[in-house]
């Protein structure tokens, strides 16, 4: 169980993250790749990463375990700044104080030895030089691993990531949309309340499933809300409680593949009605605002909605007895082409 401590100050620098932080996503990612569950949501996106890869995973797997502890210089953060891009994470990973890299890999191997050493995961090609002989040389602070472990994660990103970037940063635009609504009819309770089912607000104390037990008194310093694509199950925070807290929690997943590639429900976007409700669903908006804005009944635009879901266009995650819809990348993108609009 994780439990953060939320007093009055804090409960004023609660903060929603404006966009995906690159290398949160990156090593999550990473995860996901050796993780078997999950298959009808990322069954494809593991299919064509892996074909992509090849020795940046054995590097990378000896920093990250399949599950546990990762240090926490991977994903850094600065104290009430936006979440990194890539080229600006890397930079601020690269400045990691020699001590503070020492200290966290010293962590890591503690904790390989109490649970004996992780396979480096089925299926995906490895090379390169052992996990003990990279860490020792990370710990030493020298140049060229560190440069090593940065190329890795680069290639890596760029294999397993970056081809899905507007979805993943549609998904989180779609979280928000949630999360600024709760904001606006309930305040920061609502806000920390309408988190996913495994995050608990219980005012003072923010609960969270959690692998271990956990306190976090955040002090007065606030808490960022990273909502995540290719984080699952559980919230993840740094484990060093001295570092700008921040909850990374999981966007939700409908069951359905999360990059499969829009199908004949195109053929099914004709006409200007669907047009309409395309327009009117703009930056987001509930099932009832939707039918207002577009002159249908309820039922009417759910089903419109839902054909737009299906086609790729749209995203709808729901909050409570509500449901929220706002548009994907390419949703987006046939708006800006103009409007009205029928697809063949």
């Amino acid at each position: 169980m994780l439990r953060i401590h939320v007093s009055g100050a804090d409960l004023s620098k609660v903060r929603m993250a404006t966009r995906p932080d690159a290398l949160w996503e990156t090593i999550l990612s990473f995860h996901r790749l050796r993780d078997r569950r999950a298959s009808t949501v990322f069954g494809k996106w593991r299919t064509e990463s892996r074909a992509r890869l090849n020795g940046e995973v054995h590097i990378l797997a000896a920093v990250v375990p399949p599950r546990g502890y990762f240090p926490d210089f991977l994903t850094p953060s600065r104290e009430g700044a936006e979440p990194f891009g890539l080229d600006a994470g890397i930079e601020a990973l690269r400045d990691t104080p020699v001590d503070r890299l020492r200290h966290e890999l010293g962590l890591l191997t503690a904790g390989r030895l109490r649970g004996g050493r992780p396979p480096c995961g089925r299926g995906l090609p490895t090379a390169g030089r052992s996990p003990d002989a990279l860490l020792e040389a990370l710990s030493a602070g020298r140049t060229e691993p560190l440069g090593r472990l940065i190329g890795a994660l680069r290639s890596y990103h760029r294999a397993a990531v970056e081809p899905y970037w507007p979805h993943i940063r549609a998904s989180i635009e779609a979280d928000r949309a949630v999360r600024g609504r709760a904001l606006l009819d309930g305040g920061t309770d609502g806000l920390l309340a309408s988190l996913p089912p495994m995050i608990r607000w219980r005012s003072p104390v923010l609960e969270a499933d959690y692998p271990v037990d956990r306190e976090l008194h955040l002090n007065g310093r606030g808490l960022l809300l990273q909502p995540s694509f290719f984080c699952r199950g559980t919230p993840v925070v740094y484990r060093d409680p001295r570092l700008p807290p921040v909850l990374v929690y999981p966007v939700t997943h409908h069951g359905a593949p999360v990059f499969a590639e829009p199908g004949p429900w195109l053929g099914r976007l004709v006409g200007h009605t669907r047009s309409a409700v395309l327009q009117a669903i703009g930056n987001g908006c509930t099932t009832s605002e939707l039918a207002r804005r577009a002159g249908v009944s309820i039922a009417s635009a759910s089903q419109h909605a839902s054909v737009l879901r299906e086609a790729g266009l749209v995203l709808t995650l729901r909050r409570g007895t509500s449901v929220m819809h706002t548009l994907t990348p390419l949703g987006g993108s046939l708006l800006r082409g103009g409007a009205p609009f029928a697809l063949p």
